[in-house]
């Protein structure tokens, strides 16, 4: 593989990060302007900003960046479609041999992103940037993020421990995703599951220089259920088994009861041997009824086929991506085909 002739894209998702996109902007541009210096990228390699329907002036400095001549093609989602559909958006829009995503708010290492491309001209596919500690992070965080991992892991769904969004794919990987239209988008266990060679590479997370975190404890809860839903019929099984170890129970329930009635003169009358066992089976059922929902709700959401995001406009020029009419340009990127 020539060095030289690899042409590098890296997307970078973005929702209302006014506060730190002019730094992030110019440091990924220099960025590739090192690796293009130390001929390990062509000189097409160019950043793809993906608005995901920002309220703020994020893609007014998008525009800007293109305006005053920077490698940077600006792609804006016509609604907010979250976090895994913005990635998604500028995976698939993007052409290059070998792209790379990342976060705005810098917190990732962008030094990383040097040696995924190492990684790439020695032959992987699929690099994973990896959080070597998370000292940034609340200590709720770290607790929640290592409990999510080991739950995931436990319920059979494949991840790679502490990896967020952060990772290159060659343009085989990237055509590979493409394949993949369920709406229920969890990026972090799909693209384990594609194969192919893979790495990681280790790397230190920093605090936030500017703006606020976009994924608040709701979000992260949101993100954690799709991850199982999507990947894992664990919670399914386990409510028969619940429903096994209820029965057992009530049977020996049933058992002393019969006991007690008959072989002794303890039996006394009262409410509780009523009360506790209509409030316990009536939790497993509304608990077993929930799963199952959340279940039926994903079906539901999957059966209708709805475009996960429609692109209402895209600035600037490349070779990875020439200008196109937003009807086009939104077919492609959601995957439906035209």
């Amino acid at each position: 593989m020539d060095a030289f002739t690899t042409q590098l894209a890296i997307v970078v998702p973005c929702f209302d990060e006014e506060a730190v996109l002019p730094e992030t902007g110019a440091r990924i541009a220099a960025l590739l302007t090192r690796l293009r210096d130390a001929n390990k990228i062509s000189a097409a390699s160019c950043i793809y900003f993906v608005d995901d329907g920002s309220s703020d002036r994020t893609w007014a400095i998008i525009s800007d960046f293109v305006r005053t001549g920077m490698p940077v093609v600006g792609i804006r989602l016509s609604a907010n479609r979250g976090h895994q559909n913005a990635v998604l958006a500028g995976l698939l829009a993007a052409k290059g041999e070998a792209i790379v995503s990342i976060d705005a708010d810098l917190q990732d290492d962008l030094d990383s992103i040097e040696r995924m491309v190492d990684r790439y001209h020695d032959g992987c596919e699929i690099v994973y940037g990896v959080r070597r500690r998370r000292d940034s992070d609340s200590h709720f965080k770290r607790w929640s993020a290592a409990f999510f991992y080991r739950f995931a892991a436990w319920m059979g769904v494949r991840t790679v421990f502490n990896h967020a969004d952060c990772r290159l794919m060659s343009r085989r990987a990237v055509e590979a995703l493409r394949q993949f239209r369920e709406a229920n988008l969890f990026l972090r266990g799909i693209v384990p599951s594609i194969g192919f060679r893979s790495d990681i590479v280790e790397y230190d997370r920093t605090p936030r220089t500017a703006g606020n975190s976009k994924y608040p404890l709701r979000k992260m809860f949101a993100l954690a259920a799709d991850g199982i839903t999507s990947f894992s019929v664990v919670p399914l099984r386990l409510i028969s088994l619940i429903g096994l170890v209820v029965f057992g129970g009530a049977m020996a329930v049933t058992l002393w009861v019969l006991w007690t009635r008959f072989l002794t003169d303890r039996a006394v009358p009262g409410w509780t041997s009523i009360v506790l066992p209509m409030y316990f089976l009536g939790g497993v059922q509304l608990l077993a009824t929930g799963v199952i929902g959340e279940y039926l709700a994903r079906i539901y959401i999957e059966t209708k086929a709805r475009p996960r995001f429609i692109v209402e406009q895209v600035i600037g020029e490349s070779p990875a991506m020439p200008h196109r009419d937003s009807a086009t340009a939104a077919a492609t990127n959601s995957g439906v085909d035209e």
